[in-house]
């Protein structure tokens, strides 16, 4: 990307996810990059395109996003409602390093290429993380009431439908989200420009990236613990009915038995 002009000094980046999936095979427009895909956007800007679902616009007005929003709804699966967003603000930075001040914008020691594709790929992390977060979240407000219930009476109300419901939803986002974006490893760039590996430290930092994931992980570890005792759960109920259904028709075929003798002596 060629730097937007000697008198600007900030750039927009903004993050969307978008979906599961972007299909970035072929498409039209002139690349700027190929992993990720980079397109030029109008006269200066430029739109990133992750295959996990997120784009990252830098330098577009409105109008030009929406219009290349346009562009990529036959490319998206499995679509997000509400879609999860995240803005960041990019300065030249006055100083010889590139700091990145605490919840300030990101400074950057030029608007080259190399230098935005980093700060989009932390954006598209930091942006799934996000949608990811509330995900699981969701589960265990789901999970919470039934296990207060099983904590205080050793047993539940909810009959075999709606613990499969609750196992299916725990093991639906476990899959969801252990397809995600692998969020340790380093973007692509990096192989050819290892001294870009600061400013990337310094992004990862700034967006926490390994801490979150870490938190997600060990919370996944949580939801598939879960589903495996609920799943147990389902087995026990099951297996306690058929029994009870067993000795039922024991019980039924021994009173038969006993009724016919009965009836035999009787006569």
């Amino acid at each position: 990307m060629t730097n937007p002009g000697p008198n600007v000094q900030q750039l927009t980046a903004h993050a969307i996810l978008l979906g599961d999936r972007i299909n970035t095979a072929g498409f039209e427009g002139q690349v700027l990059s190929s992993a990720p895909l980079a397109v030029r956007v109008g006269s200066n800007g430029m739109a990133v395109l992750f295959r996990y679902g997120v784009v990252v616009f830098i330098g577009l007005s409105v109008a030009e996003e929406t219009e290349f929003l346009e562009r990529l709804q036959a490319r998206t699966f499995g679509k997000i409602t509400p879609r999860e967003e995240e803005w960041a603000k990019i300065q030249v930075a006055k100083e010889a390093e590139e700091p990145i001040p605490v919840g300030g914008p990101i400074q950057v020691r030029e608007f080259s290429l190399e230098r935005l594709l980093v700060v989009s790929d932390a954006l598209a992390k930091s942006v799934v993380l996000g949608r990811d977060e509330r995900e699981v979240t969701n589960v265990f407000d789901t999970i919470e009431p039934f296990a207060r219930e099983l904590a205080n009476f050793g047993k539940t109300s909810r009959n075999r439908t709606d613990l499969l419901k609750l196992m299916g939803n725990a093991l639906l986002v476990q899959h969801r989200l252990s397809g995600r974006v692998a969020v340790g490893e380093k973007p692509d760039v990096l192989w050819d420009r290892p001294d870009l590996e600061r400013l990337y430290a310094r992004l990862e930092d700034e967006y926490e990236l390994s801490e979150r994931a870490e938190t997600l992980n060990r919370k996944l570890e949580v939801i598939a613990d879960t589903a495996s005792r609920l799943a147990d759960i389902v087995d026990t109920k099951r297996s306690l009915r058929l029994e009870m259904i067993v000795i039922f028709l024991i019980a039924f075929e021994i009173v038969v038995t006993f009724y016919e003798i009965y009836a035999r002596n009787g006569h």
